[in-house]
């Protein structure tokens, strides 16, 4: 059984948003598919005695009638086998959503190439850009058994997002196009169709992100907890067992698709939770209805559980070198390193460097929107910025700190993105203190005290407070090193570490002066992929939140934009998302770097620091090298752990790292 091809016909009637051969995988169905899907033998051991005794049927009625097909065509994937647990350390429980993240069932994905291809969609087919049908599988199932169909969708967008209860202030933003909402359509049971007067690009990107818009929900499920399906007796009976205000309330509590803390919610995705919170212990099993198989049919995930502790995040670098985790890069950082290479001698693991896609690993953001109104022009005046990237000596950041293993520069993509330019990490991001002197000069801060720092217009010291979350020890040392640096030039440089909320809360009242925190979210970008940003639109962009804040609440809140550049950025964002072709998108995108390496709005340090990533030395399917990023990437969903898999002590048997305590990989380990 082999996939229909798409005609040339159908191809060249319709636009279609990802050109090339992208453009093709998102029109086809998935690989040819095995021509034995679930034949004897094939069935994971740990179902075996259910489908034995009727309780599940058996693998080849599980599984889509055309599932997707994981080809396992990468230089580190094999075939594997069933079996075993994968154990995880989280922070908190809310970090029992990265499993939704790791797992990666999504309507259409990303691969490790970064490429959109179907996953729970068999196809989605563009026109226009605007017009997206999305085919589902036909016999795809929710993990509880019940189809997935487009009931599923229906009720989500009828019932839900658009329920003055459930969402006050209507659908997400992301399905907006200049304030418009789509239309959308159930033709049947295996169609949906999204469609806009104008073109929506990001939205495949926004199916295949770490946090996606879902567009369905368990319908069968959700209803018991509708007031429009379920009896009111019965639901204030549930309102009152689950400790609830109200229905709307109820209904919120247990729509977790996403956080993975309600284990009675049916899911799409490779392991089911178990476990309800509080728990410092939370089991995973394999969906038995998966969508997903391997070359030889057989259905995935390869391993039958993920067994996630709960563990203060300060130590998780310790019990990850005591060999407590066997897949772990949450909570481990670059200066852990040392700690955890030593360890593979006594332990069965391997510590790897995977690539960040970070455009800066930190990046000063100067608040533009500062309320101070002496800093405020100060700030806005890109002779000012500029000094303060020329003072900071970013070869020095990279050897003290990071060994010389990360790349020197500006906040901007990586060279791994096609739209890289050298002038963009370069421009003003050398260390020349004459020419950061001569700038500061120029702008008329030539006042100085008996210290040798410079005067602000209004007599104070020129000083700055950079506001930092508290989360990183990195942090700190890099500022030491930066004030030391600024002090040649007559600016102080002194930190306030608070926590995270503080720190959001004090940037978008405007409180701050200046904050340090990541760089660009995707430093990989293409052409095709929103340029968000690098303009002013969310309020999360630390160096403009304000009028992030007034773009976000259509002017309810914040401060319009009034600064010549900002401005012009947006009208290329507002450009970008009318484009209606990949070269002008391009073009958009170049200037508006062009604007921000010029600009100085953020000034980046280092880039491309390396994230260690612990393997036990068992685990197959995981790459040596890989990229280690939230969006695009979901950390290891691009690579798909549900082909994960443990190799026996025998077959690591005096190769490297080999498991000296010849563990049997049942239970917890």
């Amino acid at each position: 059984m082999t996939a229909p091809a798409v005609s040339r016909r159908q191809l060249s009637r319709r636009q279609l948003l990802l050109g090339g051969a992208a453009a093709l995988a998102a029109l086809r169905l998935a690989p040819g598919l095995p021509a034995r899907v679930g034949a004897t033998g094939q069935e994971p051991p740990i179902l075996r005695a259910r489908v034995a005794a009727g309780a599940l049927p058996p693998m080849a009625e599980r599984v889509p009638a055309t599932p997707r097909v994981e080809t396992l065509d990468r230089p580190w994937q094999a075939s594997g086998r069933y079996g075993g647990d994968l154990r995880l350390l989280m922070g908190t429980p809310g970090d029992l959503s990265q499993i939704a993240v790791y797992g990666y069932g999504r309507l259409i994905g990303y691969s490790s190439d970064l490429e959109l291809v179907p996953d729970l969609a068999e196809e989605i087919a563009v026109e226009a850009g605007r017009i997206f049908t999305i085919r589902l599988r036909r016999g795809h199932r929710w993990s509880d058994g019940h189809p997935f169909t487009s009931e599923d969708f229906r009720y989500w967008w009828e019932d839900v997002a658009n329920h003055p209860q459930l969402y006050p202030a209507g659908p997400p933003r992301k399905l907006r196009i200049d304030g418009e909402l789509p239309r959308v359509s159930f033709p049947d049971a295996r169609t949906v169709v999204y469609a806009w007067s104008k073109p929506n690009p990001t939205f495949l990107h926004d199916l295949a992100g770490a946090l996606p818009l879902y567009l369905y929900r368990p319908a069968h499920y959700m209803k018991r907890f509708h007031a429009d399906y379920a009896p009111t007796d019965a639901l204030q009976a549930r309102v009152a067992e689950y400790d609830q205000r109200d229905w709307a309330d109820l209904h919120t509590y247990l729509d977790s698709l996403y956080d993975q803390d309600n284990p009675d919610l049916p899911t799409l995705q490779p392991w089911v939770n178990t476990t309800w919170p509080p728990a410092q212990r939370f089991v995973f099993e394999r969906n038995p209805f998966y969508h997903r198989v391997d070359p030889q049919g057989r259905q995935l995930p390869y391993i039958d559980r993920l067994v996630v502790k709960i563990a203060a995040p300060g130590i998780i670098p310790a019990k990850t070198g005591a060999g407590e985790s066997d897949l772990q890069a949450r909570y481990i950082r670059f200066d852990n390193y040392t700690f955890l290479k030593a360890a593979e001698d006594r332990f069965p693991l391997e510590v790897r460097l995977w690539k960040p896609a970070y455009g800066s690993k930190h990046a000063l953001y100067p608040n533009l929107n500062a309320n101070d109104p002496v800093w405020r022009e100060v700030i806005r005046d890109a002779r000012f910025r500029r000094a303060l990237s020329l003072a900071i000596h970013r070869h020095e950041l990279n050897q003290v700190i990071y060994y010389g293993l990360a790349l020197e520069g500006n906040n901007t993509v990586l060279p791994r993105s096609p739209l890289y330019k050298k002038y963009y990490r370069q421009v003003w991001a050398d260390f020349a203190v004459d020419r950061a002197n001569a700038l500061l000069d120029e702008i008329g801060l030539t006042d100085r005290d008996d210290r040798g720092y410079r005067r602000l217009p209004d007599g104070r010291r020129c000083e700055i407070v950079v506001e930092s979350a508290g989360e990183s020890t990195e942090e700190a040392d890099l500022l030491q090193l930066i004030a030391d640096s600024w002090r040649k030039v007559g600016v102080g440089l002194h930190t306030n570490a608070t926590q995270r909320a503080v720190f959001r809360r004090r940037t978008f009242a405007g409180d701050s002066v200046m904050g340090i925190w990541k760089g660009l979210e995707n430093g990989v970008p293409t052409a095709d992929m929103s340029p968000r940003e690098l303009a002013p639109v969310d309020q999360y962009s630390y160096q403009w939140s304000k009028w992030g804040q007034y773009y976000q609440t259509g002017g309810r809140s914040g401060e319009p934009v009034d600064m010549a550049e900002p401005r012009r950025l947006l009208e290329l964002y507002k450009a970008w998302y009318a484009a209606r072709d990949s070269a002008r998108r391009r073009a958009i995108w170049h200037e508006m770097l062009r604007i921000n390496a010029e600009q100085q709005y953020t000034i980046g340090l280092i880039a491309d620091v390396p994230q260690p990533v612990v393997v036990h030395s068992r685990l197959r399917g995981v790459p040596k090298e890989g990229l280690y990023n939230w969006d695009p990437g979901s950390f290891f969903g691009i690579y798909r752990p549900d082909t994960f898999w443990w190799a026996t002590h025998d077959e690591t048997a005096g190769a490297a790292g080999q498991d000296a305590y010849g563990r049997t990989r049942t239970g917890d380990g």
